[in-house]
């Protein structure tokens, strides 16, 4: 990622003044913060109100799926919020896989839209803008004229904790996603591992509740050929990806594993999952599996089209993901596996640091000289009608199949879906960016959806009452100066740790250079990288 050369103060402190004798506002402190953030402007208030007389045009930066179309203003839902509204967005899109890369290029352009929608910033990237003066702070504008907005961190004051950076100030509006709550959350597990019901009938075989046991219905696969195969794949997963990653399976040889590799013990210190011993057995584990021919050999190549091709052609006995439907379809020929005790007796699940949370969702920059009436479109995003359907998706479409029916009390009902993906429909018709969905919102301002609560049901009753873990580490916004030093460590460890568990699954040699390996995190700046997690996890637990 290229850093734009950063900008002085003086010059930061003259666009805000510029931008607020143009604006709604009439001054702005001077005082430079320690970090060198922007101090807040303040704001008179114009009493704008929605619809307006006269139709205004913003100008915003988004993302979207390569299956949605391409112009934002063509999703059913944007043609409602303009009619509400009056205002006009004027989007430039880019698909996902384009889209950090051209965001980074216009915000160090100097020519700024008005703000970032979906913006998919990191809070590297929040604090780096905020200090060259790219974007601007937010909270008076949430103070003053964004009632929803307010209410829902006034409601949920840990969200507004989570929000704000170390110099006081908000930079950024942030996604909320409330199902369930702590290890009870459906973020608290993603990669579920999916064994094939179907063939296990066929075969006679039982669920396998070991280790041992897995490896040889494994194998039962691999040599009986159920219906008839011949393309069989045991077990596939998309290495180090997230939900698809094996790692759900280390559990049964101590604190297991999860995507960003640290947990919680239970005196609240910070742990790395990729240097215990445990892990280490259960990637000996893996490799046994994979020289007996057990493990789809692109399992560590593939892309998510090669992953999902090879499911609905219901090759696999095992997979991993969130959500079957994805891979394999809506049907039940694929079911949990549930959790497997090791050699040593062991089960356990390990909890993601996954929260329905993401700090970065949009920004609002130093050019938009409309920023009452931007925040007041931005608040709209947070009536929780709203919320629902920027999340999920909307009602009365007649162009693209609908996941709500708007009910005769203004609520809004899920749709059964049939064998359509949950996810494709999800792409095609919301919106994503700025929202907020309550836990208390279901039942009354919507329904959970089926999918949702099915996951939901799943985890309660197969996997939460193995989760040994009481604590998992929360989004905790950094300091700028530990922020950098995080990512700086982060950016060798992490990719180290993972070519490594890639490298010793498919080829083995993890017990001859296990101890090369921890001197070499040790080396990259472990120890380090835990120091900053954990003193910051205390200081958030003091409440400071």
């Amino acid at each position: 990622m290229k850093k734009k050369k950063k900008m002085s103060f003086l010059i930061t402190a003259a666009l805000i003044t510029s931008l607020l004798a143009s604006g709604c506002s009439n001054s702005a402190s001077s005082k430079k913060e320690a970090d060198g953030a922007n101090s807040s402007p303040k704001y008179e208030l114009k009493n704008i109100n929605f619809p307006l007389d006269k139709k205004v045009t913003l100008k915003f930066l988004t993302q979207s799926s390569p299956i949605a179309p391409k112009d934002p203003n063509d999703k059913l839902i944007w043609k409602r919020v303009e009619k509400d509204t009056n205002v006009h967005i004027d989007w430039t899109n880019y698909p996902w896989e384009q889209f950090g890369d051209k965001r980074n290029l216009e915000l160090a352009s100097g020519d700024l839209p008005d703000a970032v929608f979906h913006a998919g910033l990191s809070d590297n990237d929040i604090l780096r803008y905020a200090k060259q003066g790219v974007i601007v702070p937010v909270e008076t504008l949430i103070d003053k004229y964004m009632p929803n907005l307010k209410k829902v961190l006034d409601t949920r004051p840990e969200y507004k904790k989570l929000i704000t950076a170390s110099d006081g100030h908000i930079y950024s509006f942030p996604w909320i996603e409330e199902l369930g709550s702590g290890k009870e959350a459906i973020q608290a597990l993603d990669d579920i591992p999916w064994i094939n019901k179907k063939w296990l009938d066929e075969l006679g075989l039982k669920m396998p509740t070991t280790t041992d046991e897995l490896e040889k219905v494994l194998i039962a696969f691999k040599e009986k050929k159920p219906e008839g195969k011949n393309d069989i794949i045991p077990m596939s997963f998309m290495i180090n990806h997230g939900g698809e990653d094996p790692a759900m399976l280390l559990g049964a040889f101590g604190s297991g594993d999860n995507y960003d590799h640290y947990v919680v013990s239970e005196d609240k210190k910070v742990m790395y999952t990729a240097n215990q011993e445990g892990y280490k057995k259960g990637i000996e584990w893996l490799h046994q599996l994979q020289q007996k021919g057990l493990i789809d050999k692109e399992a560590f190549t593939q892309d998510w089209n090669t992953y999902v091709a090879k499911g609905k052609n219901g090759r696999y006995g095992l997979y991993f993901t969130w959500d079957r439907a994805n891979i394999s379809g809506n049907n039940e020929d694929y079911v949990p596996l549930p959790p497997l005790k090791g050699p040593d007796g062991q089960i356990n699940v390990a909890r993601t640091n996954g929260y329905g949370f993401d700090r970065g969702r949009m920004v609002v920059t130093s050019a938009n000289k409309n920023l009452e009436l931007t925040a007041k479109w931005i608040d709209k995003a947070y009536e929780p009608i709203q919320s629902v359907q920027n999340n999920w998706g909307t009602y009365g479409d007649k162009k693209q199949q609908n996941i709500f029916e708007l009910t005769s009390n203004g609520s809004l009902k899920h749709l059964p879906l049939g064998s359509a993906s949950p996810w494709d429909i999800r792409q095609k018709t919301n919106v994503d960016g700025p929202l907020a969905v309550l836990n208390n919102y279901y039942g009354t301002v919507t329904t959970m959806p089926d999918d949702a609560a099915w996951r939901l049901d799943i985890l309660h009753k197969i996997y939460v009452p193995f989760m040994k873990a009481t604590y998992n580490y929360p989004p905790i916004f950094l300091s700028k100066d530990n922020q950098d030093q995080l990512t700086q460590l982060e950016t060798v460890v992490k990719p180290y740790v993972e070519r490594k568990k890639a490298e010793w699954i498919l080829k083995g040699g993890i017990e001859k250079q296990w101890d090369d390996y921890l001197k070499q995190l040790d080396k990259n700046g472990l120890p380090k990288l835990l120091d900053i997690k954990q003193k910051a996890l205390d200081k958030y637990n003091a409440g400071e």
